[in-house]
């Protein structure tokens, strides 16, 4: 009996990977994403990578975290195939052993997540199955015996390299099929497109003219729905249905409560315009965004609860398993934290939290903005902890004073004669009071403000400069609040509680 070669051995390997992958995705349609091993695999290594490699994947790939991360799983799982095929023998079968090792650790997976069954591992373990099958046909020399003995002029090599490709591409179609299938049997994009919100009984204050700065191209005051930053751990979008939701409170509280979206109607629906920041947004960064957002009052469901006195940390839980802790006094205060139900007017988006999710005012989204949630917890800081907290983030995430240079762009020229800049500042709950600009070591300059909406927003800028003096120049720009605090200079990382410093950005005057 002949034996393939090393190569046809990392091809087969590679094949049998596909193989698994694609009849799993198969399998798994009838149950969804929380029978979908790769999800489940690529989250686990989520919840599992260090924080600080968390977060150089943020800073590197911004709101292309995801798409990385399935692509390196991806390699690291074919990799591994190869490594199998190639210690693949007839008598010593240790890719087999390897490949049962993978699918037992995708079952593991599976479980490990929120909200799964024993039944979400059945995809995984048939995938396996069917891997296992596929090497150890791919491997065993039969093919290439057979087609021997068909003609002398066979190569045997080239048929199993056929039938490896033949089988990698079957398991790859698969897959595809699969995830595309699922995404469509699953899809809330029908239950969001019917809902229609009840009246909101205390609308939002309109926007005031002039908030918007004139002759420069700078951010929109209200960030449309898809222009707004999404950074979360939920490798696939959640799809929750609104019959499918339920928010347990729970903890210590007088009373536990459960509450469908037809018991929040008992409510007020209020409308609140707030800037969001991610903690994880450096100086100048994009991961920050202003909306319309329409909800119910988080106090309001806390006290029909009953809160406990001692109970300093709301512990929200996503439907994807993800968790914060904020401090139960921003889930109670004047800020009005909201459980929202709508974004600029409309349903939530999917990918935002559809179909309620957490709106905190003046606090970073690792500690407040969970999407999907389905639970809150009364506790306490000593006792629980956010998901983000072990991994090296600070227990509490009060927003900074911080501000951005959104024209010029870094390294564009600038014509001469007279220029507008422009950009946004932010420190919520605060506000802005004032903001500053310096071009090269000259003086800080007031900038002139837009119209404030209110102090759970960004406020606009611009400056009006003349370019008078050829060649490289650099812009820098601070902003003060409304409790006089002056913007730091100081440059700190994002990690533990948020970046400080001061943006600036180079340029030329031609």
């Amino acid at each position: 009996m002949s034996s393939p070669t090393p190569g046809t051995r990392i091809l087969s390997g590679i094949a049998a990977a596909a193989v698994t992958l694609g009849v799993s995705a198969l399998v798994a349609v009838p149950l969804g994403s929380s029978a979908d091993a790769r999800n489940a695999i690529g989250s686990t290594v989520i919840d599992l990578t260090p924080g600080p490699v968390k977060e150089w994947a943020i800073q590197t790939f911004g709101t292309s975290d995801k798409l990385f991360l399935a692509v390196a799983v991806l390699l690291a799982i074919a990799v591994l195939a190869a490594i199998a095929g190639l210690a693949e023998r007839r008598r010593v079968p240790i890719g087999t052993v390897m490949f049962a090792a993978a699918a037992t650790a995708g079952c593991v997976a599976v479980l490990s997540r929120s909200g799964a069954a024993p039944v979400d591992v059945i995809p995984t373990a048939v995938g396996g199955l069917a891997g296992i099958l596929a090497l150890r046909f791919l491997t065993s020399g039969r093919l290439s015996d057979e087609t021997a003995h068909e003609s002398a002029e066979t190569d045997p090599g080239r048929r199993l390299s056929l039938a490896a490709l033949g089988l990698l591409g079957l398991g790859v179609l698969g897959a595809a099929i699969g995830s595309v299938w699922s995404r469509r049997v699953h899809s809330v994009a029908d239950d969001r497109a019917a809902f229609t919100p009840p009246t909101i009984a205390k609308p939002a204050p309109p926007v005031p003219p002039g908030v918007q700065p004139t002759g420069v191209d700078i951010t929109p005051f209200v960030t449309d729905n898809a222009d707004f930053y999404r950074i979360d751990t939920a490798l696939s979008v959640p799809q929750l249905s609104r019959e499918g939701w339920k928010l347990r409170i729970h903890g210590m509280v007088d009373n536990e409560k459960t509450f469908t979206l037809a018991d929040l109607e008992q409510f007020e629906l209020i409308e609140q315009m707030v800037t969001l920041a991610c903690v994880s947004n450096p100086v100048g960064g994009d991961l920050v965004g202003n909306a319309l957002w329409g909800g119910y009052r988080v106090r309001d469901l806390l006290a029909a609860a009953g809160i406990s006195p001692d109970a300093d940390m709301v512990l929200s839980t996503s439907r994807d398993g993800f968790t914060a802790g904020t401090p139960t006094e921003a889930m109670t205060d004047d800020r009005d934290s909201l459980l929202a139900i709508t974004m600029n007017g409309q349903p939530l988006p999917i990918e935002h939290g559809y179909p309620a999710r957490l709106v905190v005012p003046g606090l970073y989204g690792y500690v407040s903005a969970t999407k999907w949630v389905v639970d809150l917890e009364l506790t306490r800081f000593d006792k629980a902890e956010g998901y983000w907290t072990p991994l090296g983030w600070s227990e509490r995430g009060p927003i900074k004073t911080q501000s951005r240079i959104d024209v010029p762009r870094s390294g564009q020229d600038v014509p001469t004669g007279p220029v507008r800049f422009g950009g946004v500042a932010w420190a919520q709950p605060r506000g802005v009071r004032a903001v500053e600009v310096r071009i090269d070591e000259g003086p800080w300059q007031p900038a002139t403000l837009g119209a404030a909406y209110s102090d759970d927003t960004w406020r606009l800028w611009s400056f009006d400069w003349q370019a008078d003096r050829p060649g490289p120049h650099l812009i820098a720009v601070r902003a003060t609040d409304n409790t006089g605090y002056v913007q730091t200079g100081d440059r700190a990382d994002v990690i533990p509680d948020g970046a400080t410093g001061w943006h600036t950005v180079s340029f030329s005057v031609v």
